[in-house]
């Protein structure tokens, strides 16, 4: 067993920054200590910052990879490797993969089943010892579909899931209330014409008047059932906080307004906002600024969404913009690890798991140096 020293480190611990040194090995983290050491085999960080490995509980990035054109199906296990070594090279040494459930009809070629056959590749290759970081799934539940009912059937409470996410895309309401974005969205991504958005809006109705509270309740249970966190998706009114807190909601993903966001806080649901947000200033689909809701402290924690080496990038962010490095970096560590109740990482701590990550500043931007998982170095 090999013990790993990191001195002349500025550690972010909790709540404060310290000068001083780290030990670790595979076993976890074993102390820290204020000062330098004088230990021959010590690693001099000059300077640089130590903090946890990022826990990401968000990320499209996976069907980037399996899907990298909306014609184009890349192969399942190529694309885990790919990705799982991308996120090691962010920083990122928690992930829960999203994978979306609920597929249309066979002519929505863009949402055709692939989750079960690819969460088997992950927790494969898992088991195998092939991934460089730590994966669990974050199934992505969407009501207004065809297949949910099928799909749920095909998973166990041995699948690694830790997040189930309600998700409606129904046009004129959440992320896309204003239907105009739901357009351009749809046109940009898929090329779609006017004729086919109006079968394609017709069709969602349907579905939604059709199966869609069948398909919320199931949701519910099978995330009970899983002892998953049940999260919900692009809130955008205190009604649909109100109808996330009577369903036990414990993460709200992404949500829209300053409404939604502050009656989250108020009923002490957890909120998570995407790190192109944060990094860009502004939304790209028009809803609220997720640096608006950290000015406000009505943001907890930061997802990468579909940019992975955003994650760091605006956890640092954060933390400049409210003078303090340590609370910005928790949205990207401590609290997401919480919220998906994950109780070893997160945090520089003895006894907790060896996930670190060590970079330096220039002027704003954090360059990332390594990245340790378990004790190893990944990245």
């Amino acid at each position: 067993m090999t013990i790993t020293t990191f001195t002349n480190a500025k550690i972010i611990t909790g709540d404060e920054v310290i000068n001083g040194t780290i030990q670790f090995d595979d076993h976890g983290i074993s102390d820290i200590q204020s000062g330098n050491s004088q230990i021959p085999a010590a690693i001099d960080c000059q300077g640089d910052y130590i903090a946890p490995g990022l826990v990401e509980l968000h990320t499209d990035n996976l069907e980037r990879h399996l899907q990298p054109r909306p014609s184009v199906h890349y192969p399942h296990n190529a694309a885990v490797m790919a990705h799982d070594r991308e996120l090691a090279s962010t920083g990122i040494t928690t992930v829960f993969d999203a994978l979306r459930i609920g597929s249309m009809t066979p002519k929505e070629s863009q949402y055709q089943r692939y989750a079960r056959e690819c969460a088997h590749e992950i927790l494969h290759n898992q088991a195998q010892g092939n991934l460089k970081i730590s994966h669990y799934l974050h199934i992505r539940s969407e009501v207004c579909s065809e297949t949910l009912l099928d799909e749920i059937a095909e998973f166990s409470t041995e699948d690694r899931i830790g997040i189930v996410s309600l998700m409606d895309h129904t046009p004129g309401q959440r992320q896309f209330r204003d239907i105009t974005q739901m357009e351009a969205y749809l046109q940009g991504k898929y090329g779609m014409n006017r004729e086919q958005m109006d079968a394609h809006f017709d069709s969602l109705y349907e579905l939604q008047n059709r199966l869609g509270k069948t398909h919320e309740q199931a949701t519910i249970e099978f995330a009970r059932a899983m002892n998953a966190t049940l999260a919900s998706h692009d809130d955008t009114t205190t009604e649909d906080v109100l109808s996330s807190k009577k369903n036990r909601v414990s993460l709200a993903e992404f949500p829209t307004t300053v409404e939604a966001a502050a009656a989250c806080r108020e009923h002490n649901i957890p909120v998570m906002m995407g790190a192109p947000n944060l990094v860009r200033g502004s939304s790209h689909s028009g809803n609220v600024s997720a640096m608006e809701l950290v000015r406000m402290n009505l943001m907890d924690i930061i997802s990468s969404d579909y940019i992975p080496s955003a994650l760091l990038y605006s956890a640092v962010k954060v933390g400049m913009e409210l003078n303090d490095l340590p609370q910005g970096i928790a949205t990207a560590t401590r609290a997401p690890a919480l919220a998906a109740g994950l109780t070893d990482r997160g945090e520089l701590k003895p006894g907790l798991r060896a996930d670190l990550i060590r970079f330096s500043l220039a002027a704003d931007t954090p360059l990332l140096q390594s990245v340790w998982c378990k004790g190893q170095r990944v990245s």
